[in-house]
Order: structure tokens, then C-alpha cells, then sequence
């Protein structure tokens, strides 16, 4: 058996100080190591040109090496400063607006050039799209308790009880969130400290990672940009549960958030996986509603703690805006016809599409039935008429229904981050439709599938993106295909 080659330029766990030169799609800073062998390039996920950063390598082969952020020890001349603590889920928040854009449509691009073998991605290009939002744009937001702490002064862990986001990279760590983080509500993480305060001193412990015990898990808030209104899920184990005192701690949100408090539920999750939502736990509800009500383009949908509803109302907005402009460039193409609407969710694109074009067809399906319930109850609410929802999977779906072959002229598609499986895809590609509107989260794999498309006799003829997260590494494509 030949032995491996060995890396002259890095070791795995190699811990080295590296000055970012480039950015590559998905957040990846670039950093190099001249050598006499030549150079050898290390990819840093959330990092930036400019800056000096400690990192650790971790998988390497013969071209490169993927290494993990430890800390930033010199920033970009690029960035500013914020009025936010600095938190994982935001790790651009201090590079102007601007320039985050430019890195995202520069990368992105390049994607379909290279993965695509797209070669005029450049002159198909439509718009980039930018969040209304650029600061406080999130619906959502979990925040662990943890008993093991970062303390940001001496830089270390230390046991003490902690509420806030896990230390990046480290499972077992919690991060105080003193303050607005930028992302979500500036009220409710202004607040977030007094809530901790208030756990704290009722004596009852937080989560213990790697002994997994505690008492407090997670508080996940949810929140309406429609109504400004909060719903709060509070997660803890069984085990001290009568020790808490749950009335005492609804007076404390109804004191901080007054009418703004929509309902508070409580989970109780035993298990030791790290997850909000145990599959064997319980969930009720404590007081208020256990519901609120979002509106897109003029629809109101009703939202619980465990739909799935687009993070970003409002850039989902232009977002819907521009797939279903799209779908109705043709509008001979929709009138009278049926247009599918593949791994549709909750329906919310079909249920524009058809409050716009009164005489479409739509059908969506979806895997997830929960999803395909929320999206027959917000089409009921709606009163929109034509639409028909499964709850299947996709590629089942229609190796069952072949009525559909040669009979559909639009599809949109809107994937999971992972794409498309290549058989469910040709199951598509045998539908014959003359043109699909593909929505992507993951550009990586929507190019890896535009190559597909290609083959099967489908073009670009537009491309946009959409700033969906903004101070993040994500990007939205929507993409439409013709034959």
C-alpha cells in the first residue's frame, strides 16, 4: 500500500497565526504560506481580508488545508466599529454593508463559473437584493444557559452561569449576552441579563455540557415584525421542576415586555442530545397564545415555536417578490395551467403566485407534514382558492403521479440546503416543463445541479441574489431556467 504523502507546509491540530488575503464563497477567509516548496493556501471560515488570525488546522491534502478560527489578533483596515456585542451568528457585523455585498456576488458568481460550468454567469446576472433590515432583521432567536462560561477578560472558561450563544467552535461553552447583538430584538437582549440575574439566584442550576445535568437548557423567543409581539419558550429538564417557580417568572416578562409578551411556553426535555425540541419531551403552555400572526406581501401566516417560517420577513418579502416576477415573465406560461411547486414548506410561494394569477393551478409538496398543514390552514385564512398541498417526497411524488408528465409548463423549486438528489432531479427534468424557477440557500449545490439542468436542455436566462443574512456568509439565488 503506497504511504500518504505528508504536508511540508501544516500539521492536524497545528495551531498558527495567519494574515487573511482573500475571500472565497461561503465566509472562507484565504490565508497562504510561502515557502521554498511553493505556496499552500489554508481556508479560515469567518474571517477577512486584512485580518491577523490565530487558527487551528484541522483536514489537510496535498493543495490546501481547512483550519478553525480561534481569535482575531489584528482587524481589517476595512472594519468599523459597532455599537453591538459580537456574537458567531454575525461574524461580518463590523464590515460595512457594502462591501459584504460585494464579497457575496463576487464569490457567488465564481461558483457557477467554476461548479456550473457556467461561462457568461456575468451577463445573466439580474440584481442583488438587499435586506430592508440591515440591523435588527431576525424573527428568531435561541439562547443557551450554560454552566461552564467564557470569560472574555482573561480569555479562558470558567464555571459560572452563563445565557448567550456557545462559544464558536466549542460545544460546551456558553457566552454571556450582555447586550443588543445587532441581529434580533434590541429589547428583549438588552433584557437578556436580567432574565439570567432572576434564573441565577433561584438556585437552580444551567445546563452542564459534558456532564449533561442542569435544570435550565434554552429560551428561545420568537417574535412578529407585523405586531412587534414576543413568544417565549422556556426549556428545562423535569428533575427541579417543582423547586421553579414558573407564575414568578411570567411576572418578570410581563414587567420587562408588558403587551408585547404574546405567550410563554415551556419545554421539558430529558434528554442529553443538544437539541430545543426533545422528541420525547413535552411542551404546554403557560400563559397568553402559543401562536403569532406574521404578514408577507399582504398574507398573514400564523407562526407557532416549531414552524418554519422564512428568519427574515421582510427581505423574504423581496425575495418571494422577485421568484414569482419570475414565474409570471410568462404569464401564457402560468394562465390556465398547472405550476408546481416543489419542497414548497409552508406554501408560502405558491399562495402568493396564485393570490396573483387567478386562474393558475397550484400544487405543492413537501416531506415535512407538519409544514403541510400550516400551509392548508394559511390558504384557508387567506381565502385563496386553487391551491393543492401534499405531504410526500418529492421524487415519490412523482413517480405516483405521472399525469403530470408533459402537462406542467412552470416549476419552482425551493430545496433544502442540500440540494437536489440527481434521481429526484431527472424525475423533474422528466416533467418537460419549458421553464423552473429555482430558489436556492446554497449556492454550492444549486450550481452543482445547474450543471444537471444544462444537460437536460435548461439555461440561466436570469440570475439574482438576495442579502437574506445580512454580517453572515449567506446568500439567497433565485434563478430562472428555460428550455
Amino acid at each position: 500500500m503506497p504511504r500518504r504523502e505528508r504536508n511540508k507546509f501544516v500539521k492536524k491540530n497545528q495551531v498558527l497565526e495567519l494574515k487573511i488575503e482573500d475571500y472565497a464563497f461561503g465566509g472562507k477567509g484565504i490565508a497562504r504560506i510561502h515557502s521554498e516548496e511553493g505556496s499552500f493556501v489554508v481556508f479560515v471560515p469567518n474571517t477577512l481580508p486584512g485580518q491577523l488570525v490565530k487558527a487551528q488546522i484541522g483536514k489537510s491534502s496535498k493543495k490546501y488545508a481547512e483550519a478553525k478560527l480561534i481569535d482575531v489578533l489584528e482587524p481589517s483596515e476595512n472594519e468599523v466599529e459597532v455599537p453591538f456585542q459580537d456574537i458567531p451568528g454575525a461574524p461580518y457585523i463590523q464590515l460595512p454593508i457594502d462591501l459584504q455585498h460585494q464579497y457575496k456576488k463576487e464569490s457567488t458568481l465564481s461558483l457557477f463559473q467554476r461548479i456550473g460550468k457556467v461561462e457568461n454567469i456575468e451577463d445573466l446576472f439580474d440584481e442583488f437584493i438587499t435586506s430592508p433590515n440591515v440591523f435588527h432583521y431576525r424573527n428568531k432567536m435561541e439562547y443557551g444557559f450554560s454552566a461552564i462560561g467564557y470569560d472574555r477578560e482573561n480569555k479562558t472558561d470558567a464555571d459560572f452561569f452563563t445565557l448567550g450563544f456557545k462559544r464558536r467552535g466549542v460545544w460546551w461553552m456558553g457566552d454571556n449576552l450582555d447586550k443588543d447583538s445587532g441581529l434580533f430584538d434590541a429589547q428583549v437582549e438588552d433584557n437578556l441579563k436580567v432574565i439570567r440575574e432572576y434564573c441565577e439566584k433561584t438556585g437552580l442550576t444551567p445546563w452542564h455540557g459534558p456532564k449533561k445535568e442542569g435544570f435550565f437548557r434554552y429560551f428561545v423567543v420568537r417574535k412578529s415584525h407585523k405586531t412587534s409581539e414576543l413568544l417565549f419558550n422556556l426549556v428545562t429538564t423535569s428533575y427541579d421542576l417543582p423547586k421553579f417557580d414558573m407564575q414568578a417568572f411570567v411576572a418578570l416578562l410581563k414587567d420587562i415586555f408588558g403587551d408585547r409578551l404574546a405567550g410563554l411556553l415551556h419545554t421539558i426535555n430529558d434528554e442529553v442530545g443538544d437539541r430545543t425540541i426533545a422528541t420525547s419531551g413535552s411542551i404546554e403552555l403557560v400563559t397568553g397564545k402559543d401562536k403569532i400572526v406574521e404578514e408577507l406581501l399582504g398574507l398573514n401566516f400564523e407562526i407557532s415555536m416549531k414552524s418554519f417560517f422564512q428568519t427574515n420577513p421582510k427581505s423574504a418579502e423581496k425575495l418571494y417578490t422577485k421568484v414569482v416576477d419570475y414565474a409570471l415573465e410568462n404569464k401564457e406560461a402560468i394562465d390556465n395551467t398547472v405550476v408546481m411547486d416543489l419542497f414548497c414548506g409552508t406554501g408560502t410561494i405558491g399562495q402568493i403566485l396564485a393570490s396573483k394569477s387567478e386562474n393558475a393551478k397550484i400544487v405543492g409538496v413537501d416531506i415535512v407534514a407538519s409544514a403541510i398543514e400550516d400551509a392548508k390552514k394559511n390558504a384557508k385564512r387567506n381565502n385563496i382558492e386553487g391551491l393543492q398541498f401534499y405531504a410526500a417526497d418529492v421524487g415519490k411524488f412523482l413517480k405516483e403521479h405521472p399525469q403530470y408528465q408533459n402537462k406542467i409548463r412552470t416549476i419552482i423549486l425551493d430545496p433544502a440546503r442540500a440540494g437536489i438528489a440527481p434521481k429526484t432531479l431527472t424525475k423533474i427534468i422528466n416533467l418537460n416543463a419549458d421553464r423552473m424557477v429555482y430558489v436556492s440557500c446554497n449556492p454550492a449545490t444549486q450550481a452543482r445541479d445547474t450543471e444537471q439542468l444544462m444537460q437536460a436542455g435548461y439555461f440561466i436566462k436570469k440570475i439574482s441574489l438576495v442579502d437574506q443574512f445580512p454580517h453572515t456568509a449567506h446568500i439567497e439565488t433565485v434563478v430562472l431556467f428555460e428550455k
